[in-house]
């Protein structure tokens, strides 16, 4: 498995529910996720990421979607993020990272499933929390640094509510 990756592009939105306008630079904080950003907050979802490769899955099926459309917040290249286990810490740009989910329930089908009668984001992208502050911006590296073993993997959190 590759173990860098670098980044496409860092969204942010004001608000949730919204696709993500991309910035220069993001800030990451301990427990929060990304300054400014509507997602983030002290739950276990504060950064989402999804590779560039899959949302070029979405463009060959016609769809004019680029970075930030899945309301991701960081989009890599070089990485097969939804392979890394549950527990896996990374270095995004200057930042530290641990993956706590894999994936989400999609509830309510987005505007992207509804034109193509699938979207990647539900089994591709993933979430991660910020244990290191730090920055990331585009061509910022993404290192995995350590991935718990098969044995050691924890359970995802998925969808666990807000608190």
């Amino acid at each position: 498995m590759n173990k860098e990756g670098r980044v496409v592009a860092v969204c942010t939105s004001k608000r949730t529910g919204m696709p993500k306008r991309p910035v220069d630079e993001a800030v990451l904080r301990v427990n929060w996720g990304i300054e400014g950003d509507a997602h983030a907050g002290d739950w276990h979802r504060q950064v989402s990421l999804l590779a560039m490769e899959s949302i070029a899955k979405m463009q060959a099926k016609g769809l004019k979607v680029k970075p930030g459309s899945f309301a991701e917040n960081i989009t890599t290249e070089g990485l097969v993020l939804y392979e890394l286990p549950v527990g896996t810490q990374m270095r995004l740009g200057t930042a530290l990272a641990e993956v706590t989910q894999i994936g989400k329930i999609c509830h309510d089908h987005c505007a992207i499933y509804e034109l193509a009668g699938d979207c990647v984001m539900p089994r591709e992208g993933i979430f991660v929390r910020i244990l290191e502050p730090g920055t990331v911006r585009a061509d910022s590296p993404v290192t995995i640094l350590s991935m718990p073993s098969p044995d050691e993997t924890p359970s995802s959190t998925e969808d666990a509510p807000r608190e």
